[in-house]
């Protein structure tokens, strides 16, 4: 059994905004957990993107909409959650081309991380998580 060290989270609008928010968040608090600064670089890209996803697709069906963001360390790995009030599962795009101009979300957080999926929340909506590993 794995025992947590730290837990963060933070609320944001599902705007915009909320990206740059939950970026300087990842590396403030993951700066404070005395995480090493290339994983520092690669959890925040993979939040960035979760947030992102979260936003694009909440905001146009739930105006006021907030997206939560949930930091877990343990001692080794990082797990980043990123609530939305959707149900709607995400979808990677396994096929997807280099000069894209969207789309390629799901796919940069599969590459970066050791792992991500999804689990829809009973009150609805769900979760989007990655596991970055420390090693």
């Amino acid at each position: 059994m794995t025992v947590e060290r730290y837990i963060s989270t933070l609320e944001l609008d599902a705007k915009a905004e909320a990206t740059p928010w939950a970026r300087r968040h990842v590396r403030d608090v993951l700066r404070a957990w005395q995480v090493a600064d290339e994983k520092i670089d690669t959890t925040e890209l993979a939040v960035c993107e979760l947030v992102s996803n979260a936003v694009q697709h909440v905001a146009p069906e739930t105006p006021h909409a907030h997206v939560t963001l949930t930091l877990r360390h343990d001692d080794s790995q990082l797990i980043a959650e990123v609530a939305d009030p959707s149900n709607r599962p995400p979808v990677a795009n396994p096929a997807m081309s280099g000069d894209a101009e969207g789309g390629r979300g799901l796919f940069i957080v599969s590459e970066i991380s050791k792992e991500w999926g999804y689990y829809l929340l009973p009150t609805g909506g769900k979760v989007v998580w990655c596991i970055i590993g420390l090693a």
